[in-house]
């Protein structure tokens, strides 16, 4: 049994994240970068983790899942800026969900991270009023992931092995 931990991070969230799920892998494991990776062949269960950006998928995650993700064991984990009891949020993580419609999806975890200062300052010059409105919500987001947030998704990832690595 192969496992790989993959993610694409732009202001360390994500990665974060991501050594986290690797600490709780027992089996065979890699952890590399999403732009190091060219197959999924080999694994037999593939942690994919991105942040929300644009309401979706970070681009490089949806090209990523659109090429190299059809039947293949898919775990996505996702972080953005939002409150985890958004509203808006839900549409957004199933617009992620959609992109890993051909994989075989064993689960999805989601947490708040911290929204970047350059991020907020684009968002809060881009004529939006509601990317201005969260970009004034940056001090609520500062520290996240934080610890409570890392054990619930290496509890997560723990769970998902149970089930899905011998």
């Amino acid at each position: 049994m192969k496992v790989l931990v993959t993610y694409f991070s732009q202001s360390g969230n994500t990665r974060k994240v991501a050594e986290a799920i690797f600490q709780e892998i027992q089996a065979s494991k890699e952890i590399r970068e999403l732009a190091q990776v060219d197959s999924l062949d080999g694994y037999n269960l593939t942690f994919l983790g991105f942040p929300i950006q644009a309401f979706g998928p970070a681009q490089q995650a949806a090209a990523f899942m659109e090429k190299h993700a059809a039947g293949k064991n898919l775990a996505l984990f996702i972080t953005h800026a939002a409150p985890e009891d958004s509203t808006d949020l839900q549409q957004w993580l199933a617009n992620c969900r959609a992109l890993a419609a051909g994989a075989n999806l064993v689960g999805m975890f989601d947490c708040q991270g911290e929204l970047s200062e350059q991020v907020a300052d684009l968002m809060s010059k881009s004529g939006d009023e509601r990317l201005a409105a969260w970009a004034k919500d940056r001090p609520s987001t500062l520290g996240q992931p934080d610890d409570t947030s890392l054990q619930r998704a290496r509890a997560w990832a723990r769970e998902l092995l149970q089930k899905h690595v011998p």
